[in-house]
């Protein structure tokens, strides 16, 4: 079993940043890679970006390209989200997820963290 727990959200102004983290605990060492999704209220959750497990391979949604920047610390078995210029349409619960297998299936989510921008 893989435990993910998300930390950072908050409120922000609209052009603001925040940094969001994603603690990874268990059996980590058999996780291929590490998604962050969203979902705002009465909308579909959606993709924003992920990471591989290694760190040495990116991919986010065109909504947040050049926006958000998607890393990981092996170290400490963290990946962040830090987003910047941020806009009211940003505001969502946001999920970290990881993936055993290469794919859009993901095994194990977090509780999610609220992030709100306000104009």
């Amino acid at each position: 079993q893989v435990q993910l727990v998300e930390s950072g959200g908050g409120l922000v102004q609209a052009g603001g940043s925040l940094r969001l983290s994603c603690a990874a605990s268990g059996r980590t060492l058999s996780m291929n890679h590490v998604g962050w999704f969203r979902q705002a209220p009465g909308k579909e959750r959606e993709f924003v970006a992920y990471i591989t497990w290694s760190g040495s391979s990116t991919y986010y949604a065109d909504s947040v390209k050049g926006r958000f920047a998607i890393s990981r610390d092996n170290a400490k078995n963290t990946t962040y989200l830090q987003m910047n210029s941020l806009k009211p349409e940003d505001t969502a619960v946001y999920y970290c997820a990881a993936a055993v297998k290469l794919g859009l299936k993901y095994d194990y989510w977090g509780q999610g963290t609220q992030v709100t921008v306000s104009s």
